[in-house]
Parts: C-alpha cells; sequence; structure tokens
C-alpha cells in the first residue's frame, strides 16, 4: 500500500471516528435534554391535591425536587430534594422532605410525560405518607 493510499484511508477512518463521536454527544446532549423540566399532575389524590416535581441537570449530576399539598390546604404540605443518577432508562434519586421524612425515588420516561415512584425508608411526619406513592404518572408542564 502506497504512502498516499494509507494517508486517505487513515485519514477517512479519523473522519468516521469524529463523525461517531459527535453523533453520539449529540444523542447524550439530547437525551439529558428530555429529562430537565417540570412535572405536575393537578388532579392528584382523585383531585383533592396537587403533586409537583422538578429535574434539572447542575454539572455532571441530576437535582430532583418536588412538593405536595392538598388543594383545601389540610394536612402536611411537603417539600423535598436530592441528588439523582441516570441509570439506564431510569432516574435514581434519594430525597429528603421538609419534615425530615426521607427516601429514595425512580423516575422513568413515559412519551413526553414521567412516571414516578417515591419509597420513604425514614418517617419522622406520617401525615406526608399520603403523597408518597408508586408508579405516578406526571405530565410535562414545562422544558428548563
Amino acid at each position: 500500500m502506497s504512502t498516499l493510499t494509507f494517508s486517505v484511508v487513515v485519514r477517512r477512518i479519523s473522519l468516521t471516528a469524529l463523525f461517531m463521536l459527535a453523533t453520539c454527544l449529540a444523542a447524550y446532549a439530547a437525551d439529558s435534554a428530555n429529562w430537565t423540566g417540570e412535572y405536575t399532575d393537578k388532579n392528584f389524590l382523585g383531585g383533592s391535591a396537587v403533586f409537583q416535581l422538578g429535574i434539572a441537570q447542575s454539572g455532571g449530576g441530576w437535582q430532583v425536587t418536588f412538593d405536595a399539598a392538598h388543594k383545601d390546604a389540610h394536612g402536611a404540605a411537603p417539600e423535598a430534594e436530592g441528588p439523582g443518577k441516570i441509570s439506564g432508562n431510569t432516574l435514581e434519586f434519594k430525597w429528603t422532605d421538609t419534615f425530615s421524612n426521607s427516601g429514595t425515588g425512580t423516575i422513568t420516561r413515559a412519551g413526553d410525560d414521567i412516571v414516578v415512584s417515591l419509597k420513604p425508608t425514614k418517617v419522622v411526619e406520617p401525615r406526608c405518607l399520603v403523597f408518597y406513592k408508586q408508579n405516578m404518572r406526571l405530565k410535562r408542564a414545562s422544558k428548563k
């Protein structure tokens, strides 16, 4: 193989590798952008409550925040936050609320919506437990 032919082959391989890297980075960025945003269920608990959740990316990490309240303002109205990480098609996170309850959660995408499951691991204020459910479907309210 001549030096000129070898040089052309190396250049083509380099361009192909560069193109593949750019494609992967663009796909990762698009995938990340699909997670960020605000999600809500304004008819939570049969219409008696509202549940809101936000997902934000900060550097290489993720931050999940959520709050819930009864529409008539009775009972506890917890606000929570915690760090998360993406594992496959799931965002896993830990949370602590304003009543010192804490737990873990998972979020999976369902089209433009998400499905959230919350598992309390430490309960200080049991009035909040009504909001910590499995398989809650939240609609996208906005992208951040």
